[in-house]
């Protein structure tokens, strides 16, 4: 519907989006369980649950970092809010969701350096001590394009000397992790997905990254990537890294490369695409959940760095949701009450408390 809105000319659907995201937000309202505080984290803003109950040792602690394809969305929205403070409850744990600023008016890598600032100001020994957490128990966790910017942000904390304190674990549910193959079979299956078409994800991609407007035709037809990036797609090539029952008899062929001469700096970034990080990088990372789900666009993005993560030796739990759409948590609250969002949040929570 936003689409045949916008193609009326009466408003962008970003625009309308952002609006319909804005009259969900919450206010940050403790309960019996967890204080809840708005604050800010290096100037990024951040929500803090704190649980209430009295605790003789440091606290395991989660920084959530939530979807919304770059565009859209907030900590204070029903869904994460609800999310994290049931994570907080449940898990007598630290959660700190985190806000970043959003495309269109703030491009790649703005994103990614907002959650990065975040992370680095809440590891800091002073901010842990304050908050009661424990920097070996430190877990990052997203959905989505959350689940990338997590997982962009755990390979840059892992191997950047200058972090006193490692992720002990990660969580990256129905993960968006590349942008350089738009063609996968998940996005042929889902081309007319519900939630996420695939004309939509690029024309939300297309806004992260640039105003060019002849990008999104380019990166519809799979010619959006320059002649430099093909020693890359080994990093992306589902016709090995996918599962065969996922293959489904479709064929391989690699992206026209070179058509056209973008030359915007998130393309060929692993902070954008976390997929095209190097084995030497990945074997860094520490134990891993990736939840996929079948009905989803990304769908492959999460299967293909599971056997990624596998081939270095990463020790990665694996769960796909048959009957899952992208999106899920987010449809978990009041009116919906979604059953899958509970199901994704539930083995969610549950790997966290056996691994965190």
């Amino acid at each position: 519907m936003g689409m045949c809105i916008e193609r009326m000319g009466i408003i962008k659907y970003e625009e309308l989006v952002s609006m319909l995201f804005r009259l969900d937000e919450t206010q940050p309202v403790s309960d019996e369980n967890v204080t809840v505080m708005d604050t800010e984290f290096s100037g990024v803003p951040v929500r803090v649950y704190l649980p209430k109950r009295k605790s003789d040792a440091p606290r395991r602690a989660v920084i959530y970092i939530h979807g919304g394809a770059f565009c859209f969305g907030s900590f204070k929205n029903a869904g994460f809010d609800s999310l994290n403070r049931w994570t907080a409850n449940k898990l007598d744990s630290v959660v700190v969701g985190v806000d970043y600023r959003l495309a269109p008016q703030h491009h790649f890598p703005v994103q990614f350096e907002d959650c990065l600032a975040a992370v680095k100001f809440f590891l800091q020994d002073e901010i842990l001590a304050k908050y009661g957490v424990d920097p070996t128990r430190i877990c990052i966790s997203g959905d989505s394009s959350g689940a990338g910017l997590a997982a962009g942000v755990t390979q840059q904390v892992q191997t950047d000397a200058g972090f006193k304190h490692k992720i002990k674990i990660q969580a990256l549910l129905y993960p968006s992790l590349q942008i350089i193959d738009s063609y996968l079979p998940s996005h042929q299956e889902n081309e007319h997905g519900i939630i996420l078409p695939r004309d939509l994800a690029i024309k939300l991609v297309s806004l992260y990254l640039t105003k060019d407007e002849t990008f999104v035709e380019a990166m519809r037809r799979n010619e959006h990537m320059p002649q430099e990036s093909r020693h890359l797609f080994q990093f992306v090539n589902w016709s090995t890294l996918l599962p065969e029952k996922y293959r489904k008899g479709y064929v391989y062929t690699e992206p026209i490369l070179g058509k056209h001469n973008f030359s915007f700096p998130g393309l060929m970034d692993i902070r954008i695409s976390p997929l095209l990080a190097n084995d030497s990088l990945l074997q860094n990372l520490p134990p891993t959940y990736i939840l996929t789900c079948q009905y989803d666009i990304v769908r492959d993005d999460g299967l293909m760095y599971v056997s990624r993560l596998q081939n270095v030796g990463v020790q990665v739990t694996h769960d796909h949701i048959e009957n899952g759409i992208h999106a899920a948590l987010s449809f978990m609250t009041p009116p919906l009450y979604l059953h899958v969002g509970l199901r994704i949040r539930d083995m969610y929570i549950s790997w966290l408390d056996k691994n965190l």
